[in-house]
C-alpha cells in the first residue's frame, strides 16, 4: 500500500491536522481489522446494489466488486500494512481501493455511514461466531457422551453442599454437563437469529435519500431481515452483550466441570486422572502434578464475566443514535469468543484423555451413609409416615456412626429396635446398585433411564447427516 496516512474519510470540513495523541486514542484499526472480510463482503453486496438500482453505473459497481476482492486477496496474504493513521478498517479498505481502481473507490460509500456500516460488519461477526462456538459446544457435548458412554455402569457418590448425598452413576453426572451446554446452544441459536438483522441503509441516524435496496444486500449476505428503525439500527448493540452473556454462561458451565475435574483429581478423591498433556509440574516439587488446564479454565471465567460489564457499561446511558463510546464494543467481544472457543477446544480432548478410576468411586459409595434416604424410603413403603421414616434413618445412621460402621453393617437386631417394620429385606435395599436402579424417575439416575438418555444424545448429536 502506498502512503495514504492522511487519508481520511471525513476531512473536508478540517483545517488542522488530528494530533497524534487523539490519532491514537481513536485509532481502531488494532483490532478492528478483525472485521476486513465482512467490511469487504458487505461493501461487495452494497456495490452491487448500487448499481442494480442505478444509484451508481454497473461498470463503477462491477470495478469496485473486482477491487474490493483484491484488497481481501491482499490482506489474507498480508500485504496490507496497518497504520493507526489510517484509522479503521473502513479506511485501510478505502484507500486501497483507491489506489487500485481510482476515482469509481470514491462511490462506494454512496448511501451509507460508517455508523451503518460498522453495525454490519460486527453483526456479520457475530453470526459467524455463533456458527464457530456451537460447533465447538457440540464436540464438547460428544466428548462427554462419550465418556459417559464408556462408563455407563460406574456409581459415583451424588453431592449436595459437596457432602455425599445419594449414590448416581457417573454417566448421569457427565449427561447434566451435556444438558447445560445444550441450553448454551439454544442461547446462542437465539443471539445468532437476533443479529441476523442487517442496518445497512439507516446511513449515520435518519436513513437515506437514495432508492436502496436493503432486502437484496440482506439476502446476499444471510441475514434474515432489515432493521426497522434507523436510529435503532445503528446505535444497538443487544446482539454483542446478548453474545456476551451466552458466553459468560457457556463459561460458567465449564468452569463448573473444570472445578469439578480438579477436585476429583486430588489425591483426596481420586476419582479421575488427568492425562500428562492438559497437566503441568512444580518448579520445585518434583512429585507434583497440578490440573492447569481445568484451573485457567475455572479463571478464565472472570475474564469473560468482565466483558460482559465492561459492554453493559458503555451501552448505559447511550443517548441515541451513534456515539464514539461504541468503539469499545469489539474487544470484549472478539476476546470473549477467543477465551471460550479456546477453553472448549482444550476441554473436548481433555474430556477424551481422562482416566476414570471407578474403584475409587465405589469405596467413597460405601462411606458417608449414601443409602439413608433409601432406608428411609423402605420404611416408607411399609406404612412408616415418612417424616417418622426420616427420623428412624437419622437415629440408624447415629448408631452406625458411632460404631464407625456403614448402615448395610448394621445387624437385623439393631435394626429391629429402631422400627419393628424393619426385615432382612432392607439389606438387598441399601446396595448402592439398588438405590441407583430404583431411581426411574424422568431425568432420574436409573441405569435404564440414563442408557435411554444416552442412546437419545447420541441420536441428536451425532445425526446421520454428520
Amino acid at each position: 500500500m502506498a502512503d495514504n496516512a492522511d487519508y481520511k474519510l471525513w476531512g473536508g470540513r478540517f483545517t488542522e491536522p488530528t494530533h497524534a495523541l487523539m490519532e491514537r486514542l481513536n485509532a481502531s484499526i488494532g483490532f478492528d481489522k478483525r472485521l476486513y472480510a465482512q467490511d469487504i463482503a458487505a461493501s461487495q453486496a452494497h456495490a452491487a446494489m448500487l448499481g442494480r438500482q442505478g444509484i451508481i453505473s454497473q461498470e463503477d459497481a462491477a470495478a469496485i466488486v473486482q477491487g474490493l476482492g483484491q484488497v481481501l486477496t491482499e490482506i489474507e496474504a498480508g500485504q496490507i500494512q496497518w497504520r493507526a493513521g489510517l484509522e479503521d478498517i473502513h479506511t485501510h479498505v478505502e484507500a486501497r481501493l483507491k489506489e487500485i481502481i481510482g476515482e469509481p473507490a470514491g462511490r462506494l460509500h454512496t448511501a451509507r455511514s460508517r455508523n451503518d456500516q460498522v453495525a454490519t460488519d460486527l453483526r456479520l461477526w457475530v453470526m459467524e461466531a455463533c456458527r464457530h462456538l456451537d460447533q465447538g459446544l457440540l464436540l464438547y457435548q460428544r466428548a462427554l457422551v462419550t465418556l459417559a458412554e464408556a462408563h455407563d455402569q460406574v456409581i459415583m457418590p451424588g453431592y449436595t453442599h459437596l457432602q455425599r448425598a445419594q449414590p448416581v452413576l457417573l454417566a448421569h453426572h457427565l449427561l447434566a454437563y451435556v444438558e447445560m451446554a445444550g441450553r448454551d446452544r439454544q442461547r446462542l441459536a437465539d443471539c445468532h437469529r437476533r443479529a441476523a438483522v442487517l442496518p445497512l441503509g439507516a446511513a449515520a441516524l435518519a436513513g437515506t435519500t437514495y432508492s436502496v435496496d436493503p432486502a437484496s444486500v440482506a439476502a446476499q449476505l444471510g441475514f434474515t431481515g432489515v432493521c426497522a428503525n434507523s436510529l435503532d439500527a445503528v446505535s444497538d448493540r443487544d446482539f454483542a452483550a446478548e453474545l456476551l452473556f451466552a458466553l459468560t454462561l457457556t463459561q460458567v458451565h465449564l468452569s463448573r466441570l473444570a472445578e469439578e475435574l480438579i477436585l476429583w483429581s486430588t489425591s483426596e478423591f481420586g476419582f479421575v486422572r488427568l492425562s500428562d498433556a492438559f497437566s503441568t509440574g512444580s518448579s520445585i516439587m518434583p512429585q507434583k502434578k497440578n490440573p492447569d488446564a481445568a484451573e485457567l479454565i475455572r479463571g478464565k471465567t472472570g475474564r469473560v464475566l468482565g466483558h460482559l460489564v465492561a459492554m453493559l457499561t458503555v451501552l448505559k446511558g447511550l443517548p441515541l443514535a451513534y456515539n464514539k463510546d461504541l468503539q469499545e464494543d469489539k474487544e470484549p467481544v472478539f476476546d470473549a469468543v477467543d477465551t471460550v472457543l479456546d477453553c472448549l477446544k482444550v476441554l473436548a480432548p481433555m474430556l477424551e484423555t481422562l482416566e476414570v478410576r471407578p474403584g475409587a468411586m465405589a469405596s467413597a459409595v460405601k462411606g458417608g451413609f449414601l443409602n439413608a434416604t433409601e432406608l428411609a424410603d423402605y420404611l416408607a413403603a411399609k406404612g412408616v409416615p415418612f417424616r417418622q421414616a426420616h427420623e428412624i434413618a437419622g437415629r440408624a445412621v447415629r448408631l452406625a456412626e458411632s460404631g464407625q460402621r456403614a448402615l448395610e453393617e448394621l445387624s437385623i437386631s439393631e435394626y429391629k429396635g429402631l422400627s419393628s417394620v424393619i426385615e432382612e429385606d432392607v439389606f438387598e435395599v441399601l446396595k448402592p446398585e439398588h438405590a441407583v436402579n430404583r431411581r426411574q424417575s424422568p431425568g432420574g439416575t436409573a441405569g435404564v433411564t440414563v442408557r435411554a438418555a444416552l442412546k437419545e444424545a447420541r441420536k441428536r448429536l451425532w445425526p446421520p447427516s454428520a
